[in-house]
């Protein structure tokens, strides 16, 4: 099935359904990353900030990321079994963009960029050092494709 870009966009995904699954737990699974990096402090806060900066992605990501099935491998016993999923999906996800639209490539590492600040945003001041380093991690998957 593929993804039609709207106006500004002149970009055509044809993403497979398992594609579109792993794109959505790629930028789903790193809000919900920094939510368990936050386990101290406001995790709900985390993951509810970072869900709707995903809600304002637009072009061919944001119409994925609004689909409405169900991700079902965001569970887990821990952050490092999450992370197991998280992270490579991340890295899979911006390789497939950038061979077939760079542009979108660059869309959905903002989207995830921007959804994982917005996160990191629900204490006043510092981010803790568990969030800095989550950050990084995902940041570095992102850029690892």
């Amino acid at each position: 099935m593929s993804v039609t870009a709207t106006s500004t966009s002149t970009a055509t995904l044809a993403l497979t359904d398992q594609d579109k699954l792993t794109l959505r737990t790629a930028a789903y699974g790193a809000v919900s990353l920094m939510a368990a990096a936050d386990a101290a402090g406001s995790p709900h806060k985390a993951a509810k900030h970072g869900s709707i900066a995903l809600a304002t992605a637009i072009g061919p990501i944001g119409h994925v990321l609004a689909e409405r099935s169900r991700i079902g491998n965001l569970g887990g016993k821990s952050t490092a079994e999450l992370a197991d999923r998280v992270l490579p999906a991340l890295t899979a996800t911006m390789s497939l963009l950038a061979e077939q639209a760079p542009a979108e490539a660059d869309n959905f590492r903002g989207t995830v960029i921007t959804a994982i600040t917005a996160a990191a945003r629900t204490h006043k001041g510092e981010a803790a050092p568990g969030i800095a380093e989550m950050i990084r991690k995902i940041t570095a998957a992102l850029d690892a494709a």
